[in-house]
């Protein structure tokens, strides 16, 4: 079961700011940031929910939480209006820069949108491709890490196993090609895309294949424990109570 907060909280801080990422990947990305005649900041702000700009300029984008430094806002009355954005492309209400906000929207974040779904949800054609494959799969790796700490702040069930975990930092990634950080500081999870210095625990996966497999399911996680070709080390708490909220992530993403 999913809630609408929680939803909402995916969205703003692991599937659209998952734009960071692709905005530095995909040449078609930075194609339609190279065509921006000057920076564009867009606030949402959900009543009840996230308050989140993402900063768009021919350099890429930046994601950071609150509406400082935004240039267009746009106000949603629900979690569930919000979500209705992602879901059915049904804006909110322009409330600073309206024509901005519209004209944006309307165009290049809906092309950069328009590509993550691309790569967030291949089709099997696009898969043959490897880098296509390569970039879809590092790219799901940046938006679950993403939900992970959306849910574990946010999702009821998931904040249950988010009351467990020690603060500290969690290294996630995949051998030789991406880590990231699941920062816990009184049971508040952050994501931060890049590598701990010091981690209290490790998971890494050994290959770019595997990974791609635990992610859609088509690989079975104890079995690739079992063969060595996942790395686990440190706390095994906090390993395991990650787990937890991966399967919750899979409820929302799946």
């Amino acid at each position: 079961m999913k809630e609408a907060k929680a939803m909402a909280f995916v969205n703003a801080y692991g599937v659209l700011r998952t734009l960071e990422n692709l905005c530095d990947m995909v040449d078609e990305a930075r194609a339609v940031c190279q065509e921006l005649k000057k920076p564009v900041s867009l606030c949402f702000d959900v009543a009840d929910g996230p308050c989140v700009t993402y900063h768009f300029s021919k350099d890429g984008c930046r994601f950071t939480e609150g509406d400082f430094g935004c240039t267009g806002k746009m106000k949603f009355a629900s979690p569930e209006k919000f979500n209705a954005l992602i879901d059915d492309a049904k804006p909110g209400i322009p409330t600073k820069n309206p024509v901005q906000v519209l004209t944006f929207l309307l165009g290049p974040f809906t092309k950069l949108t328009d590509l993550l779904v691309k790569y967030l949800m291949p089709k099997e054609e696009d898969l043959k491709d490897r880098a296509f494959f390569e970039k879809s799969t590092l790219l799901t790796m940046y938006t679950i890490g993403g939900a992970i700490c959306a849910l574990g702040n946010h999702d009821s069930i998931s904040r249950q196993s988010a009351s467990y975990i020690v603060d500290g930092d969690i290294q996630m990634g995949i051998t030789d090609y991406i880590y990231i950080t699941i920062r816990c500081r009184d049971h508040k999870l952050e994501l931060i895309k890049e590598k701990p210095d010091t981690p209290r625990a490790i998971m890494e996966f050994k290959s770019i294949d595997l990974a791609n497999g635990l992610f859609n399911g088509t690989a079975s996680t104890m079995a690739e424990l079992c063969a060595g070709n996942i790395y686990l080390a440190g706390m095994c708490n906090m390993i395991d109570n990650i787990n937890r909220i991966l399967d919750r992530v899979a409820v929302y993403l799946g």
